[in-house]
């Protein structure tokens, strides 16, 4: 190669190299919210200090389930973190945009296409006046070809990298998403877990209520069969059976239902066979302390809100950058003869090379329409931010506010279901004893059924209200600590 065209070629490498050595995903740059955040949150009382105490490295955050000492729920959320369907939709809309930002990103580079061909044609010679020939003259006539074509636009003004860097930064998005999605999915497979404990309780005590209202319906017959009492006893005892009855068949469908929608949240047929016996657990464990301005790097869902904001302003750049002129270069060589073996004779080669610039005049107004259409969404993406970050505080103050009122609701429950539970076995034995009427001791008995019911509900929702709260305060993600996760494009994406 001779030194005039090597200086071409080094100047056209380093010209391709300048063009396409940018347009990576924007940094990371929190959007401004026009709310004054408090030094701390406004539910978080003095006696919620445990609640809200670091653990110190006792444990590792992304498994905040951890928290519940249980064993079995650990087993279950790392099923349905393998198995969850719509998990599996999450993962796919990551990979969908890995490819659309390895698309976006193609146009920086040289589109080439190589190409053969070949021809054979046949032509007629009429009225050609060659001694011998008075009649038509055909002639054949063969062509081959080999090519070799490129095109090239020039991302001077750097259009072609806006759009490559809105499409890595959704690209990021969708990473948040699906950690955000994960965090969801072993929510609600902790809530329903529980809830099948909860409607396993309840089920038990509504049979165990079904046994005590039995017993006394014979017992009371019995009474009524030798004249100790009159039939309205008797009548109102069976209705009491009946009831509670009624009531056993009801939890039996509540629980059904919540096996169904564990196994469903696992990836499992929905056979109603899953089990979840023993205690509802008593959350004591503390989650992270942090301010409310920390939970902007807090929240996975919120990772992908921001990402979206800087998508949406990269995409409003491309817009503007589509009214310049756009410089193209294209290039074709190859050779033609006709002959297939002189394909790579270097005698048969041809060759063009040309430039072009374009400056967009008039379109209908179409580019100027798709600045501001970008610009629009620029804006709503913003306000998507801040609405995103308003809702986040919001769950975090209830889900601390409910943390509290359900601890001092189940203390109080739980008095009353010792009162109550004393209450009927006094009353019991004061009806034995001829000292009440039969209202009043079924009365103490319902009643002492009802609260130890009560309180199983109340400690399941102390779960959710923390289950909520670990949701609420992202679960273990930190974007500043996960960047190279969840805000990094990988090498497959590029």
């Amino acid at each position: 190669m001779k030194p005039k065209q090597m200086s071409c070629v080094l100047l056209l490498a380093v010209a391709l190299l300048v063009v396409t050595g940018c347009g990576g995903p924007p940094k990371r740059a929190l959007p401004r919210i026009d709310v004054d955040l408090p030094d701390g949150w406004t539910a978080a009382a003095p006696d919620s200090a445990d609640v809200l105490s670091p653990p110190a490295g006792e444990r590792d955050e992304t498994e905040w389930w951890n928290e519940f000492d249980d064993p079995l729920l650990h087993d279950v959320i790392r099923e349905a973190l393998e198995n969850n369907s719509t998990l599996a939709v999450a993962e796919g809309r990551v990979d969908q945009a890995a490819a659309e930002a390895r698309i976006a990103g193609a146009d920086l580079y040289p589109q080439i296409n190589a190409g053969v061909d070949g021809s054979r044609r046949r032509n007629n010679l009429i009225g050609i006046p060659i001694p011998g020939f008075n009649d038509v003259i055909t002639v054949y006539s063969n062509s081959f070809g080999a090519s070799l074509e490129s095109l090239w636009e020039i991302d001077l003004w750097g259009r072609v990298r806006s759009a490559k860097s809105a499409a890595g930064a959704s690209f990021q998005a969708s990473r948040a998403d699906l950690a955000a999605a994960r965090l969801s999915v072993a929510a609600q497979c902790a809530k329903v877990w529980y809830a099948v404990r909860e409607a396993t309780l309840q089920a038990d005590l509504a049979e165990e209520t079904v046994e005590s209202f039995r017993h006394s319906v014979e017992r009371l017959r019995r009474r009524y069969e030798s004249g100790l009492v009159t039939s309205l006893d008797l009548r109102r005892s069976e209705s009491n059976l009946a009831s509670a009855e009624a009531l056993l068949e009801s939890r039996r469908v509540q629980l059904d239902s919540a096996k169904r929608q564990l196994e469903i949240l696992l990836g499992r047929y929905p056979a109603g066979t899953i089990e979840s016996a023993g205690d509802l657990p008593v959350p004591r464990g503390a989650v992270p302390a942090m301010l409310p301005a920390d939970l902007l790097t807090r929240r996975p869902d919120l990772a992908a809100a921001e990402r979206r904001f800087a998508a949406a302003g990269k995409s409003h750049g491309e817009a503007k950058r589509s009214l310049l002129p756009r410089i193209s270069l294209t290039g074709s060589g190859g050779t033609l003869s006709e002959e297939v073996g002189d394909l790579l004779d270097g005698n048969f080669q041809v060759w063009s090379i040309a430039a072009g610039i374009v400056q967009p005049i008039f379109q209908g107004g179409r580019l100027m329409a798709n600045v501001s259409r970008t610009a629009a969404l620029e804006d709503q993406a913003l306000a998507g931010y801040v609405n995103a970050a308003l809702v986040a505080f919001g769950e975090v103050e209830s889900s601390l506010f409910a943390d509290r009122a359900l601890a001092r609701e189940e203390e109080r429950i739980g008095a009353a279901a010792d009162e109550a539970e004393a209450s009927s076995r006094l009353a019991e034995s004061q009806y034995d004893a001829g000292l009440i009427e039969l209202p009043a001791f079924l009365e103490a008995e319902r009643s002492a059924l009802k609260a130890r019911g009560d309180l199983a509900a109340v400690r399941r929702a102390r779960l959710d209200a923390r289950i909520n709260l670990h949701v609420a305060l992202g679960g273990g993600f930190d974007m500043n600590e996960n960047s190279d996760t969840f805000l990094e494009v990988s090498s497959e994406s590029e």
